[in-house]
């Protein structure tokens, strides 16, 4: 069979541990027999980060701004532990971080969801996308222990002089404060791109903060979401979609009860938090699609779970492993769709489709990782370790190819 040609090359990022593994078996047993791969690669494992003091990252993410779409790997974000581990020479930021940072994106997260494995919720019917402001609030904080009574005050001085003052809060006994921020050129861009990935996917989108008691930080979020609605809202009335907001714990209360199919948006902390419970409401974090985009339509495709460390441990000792690749897969299938969108190559876009629909395939005839066994309904589910599991795709991959 003629393998598929590209044009544009994907900016491919590799990562670290159990997902490193998988990355190479998944290449080379679903898209190199396929595919005349193109890609500009960057190692974004760990050594590597550590060797050119983190300037890959930036690399990685500037190709992205270059390309237009880029495929990612889990990485580590260095703990204390880490340091040790790796050898270190300091604490190396997220990855991940820092290319939000620099694409200025929004993260959209979205179940995989097959018929046999239920909802925990049983009132929904559709996958429900987080879409994850991935800029500022706690994690661009600064914090500050607060070793003895005294005064905490929150100051700011502009560049024409002015000055204001506000008291957090007079400490009678030790205690601890932090300081956030977000920008509204951030809030801006997150807001574009939530409606615009509301327009491509056809969803309503629901938005939630805290305005009630976040009277100016929480409220600046919905005052700009508000301004930038208007610039989608014929299209919106077009496709019958909705936009509409609400206080983040009435959200909770309404997205349990509803039947899916919309995007949720979240600021920061909300959408890492609730995106974890939305992919194990849905079976597993395994099972979870994460793609960043910029408010200028640059794509970057991932895993939304980590790098599977106590599997690697395990592989580096020679022992099997059930690994399960489905986020992976699901980030190149994504990249490979997209790129071929762009560069309109419909066989390309036949074949990431197909991948995907392979996958189906497997998990519906039963054949999982031991992950899914205990989740499944309906069928006599059989466990195999990760080769197997990729062997298995592949068979059916190349009868959909034919």
């Amino acid at each position: 069979m003629e393998k598929i040609k590209m044009t544009t090359p994907l900016v491919e990022m590799d990562g670290d541990e159990m997902t490193r593994i998988l990355w190479k078996m998944i290449k080379e047993e679903l898209i190199l027999p396929y595919v005349d791969l193109k890609t500009e690669y960057y190692d974004l494992g760990l050594p590597e980060r550590d060797k050119t003091d983190d300037r890959i990252t930036v690399e990685a993410a500037e190709a992205t701004k270059k390309y237009g779409v880029a495929v990612k790997c889990a990485t580590i974000t260095p703990n204390a532990q880490r340091m040790t581990e790796y050898n270190l020479h300091q604490m190396w930021k997220s990855p991940n971080g820092t290319i939000r940072s620099l694409l200025d994106g929004t993260v959209f997260r979205t179940p995989i969801t097959i018929p046999s494995i239920k909802p925990a919720v049983k009132s929904w019917e559709k996958p429900i996308t987080i879409a994850r402001h991935a800029y500022g609030d706690v994690y661009k904080n600064v914090e500050l222990r607060a070793g003895e009574a005294g005064v905490a005050k929150l100051v700011f001085e502009g560049e024409s002089g002015a000055r204001e003052e506000l008291v957090i809060h007079e400490f009678k006994a030790p205690g601890v404060l932090q300081g956030m921020h977000n920008t509204d050129k951030s809030i801006t861009s997150f807001a574009h791109a939530c409606f615009k990935f509301a327009v491509d996917t056809r969803q309503d989108l629901w938005f939630s903060t805290k305005d009630t008691i976040s009277k100016k930080y929480d409220a600046r979020f919905r005052e700009i979401f508000d301004e930038v609605y208007k610039d989608y809202k014929s299209d919106f009335e077009r496709l019958g979609i909705e936009y509409f907001y609400t206080l983040i714990d009435d959200a909770v209360a309404r997205v349990i009860r509803s039947r899916g199919g919309f995007i949720w948006a979240c600021k920061n902390y909300d959408g890492d938090v609730m995106s974890d419970m939305v992919s194990t409401a849905f079976g597993s974090l395994a099972m979870m699609t994460s793609v960043l985009v910029s408010p200028d339509g640059k794509y970057e495709y991932e895993a939304a779970h980590g790098t599977v460390t106590r599997h690697y441990y395990k592989h580096l000792k020679g022992e099997e492993t059930s690994t399960n690749p489905m986020a992976t897969i699901f980030a190149w299938s994504g990249a490979l769709r997209k790129r071929g969108e762009l560069d309109n190559l419909p066989q390309l876009v036949k074949y990431a489709d197909n991948l995907e629909d392979a996958c189906f395939d497997t998990l519906n005839d039963g054949i999982v990782t031991k992950d899914l066994v205990n989740l499944m309904e309906g069928v006599e589910p059989k466990a195999v370790n990760s080769a197997d599991f990729l062997h298995a795709i592949r068979e059916r991959l190349d009868k959909r190819m034919a």
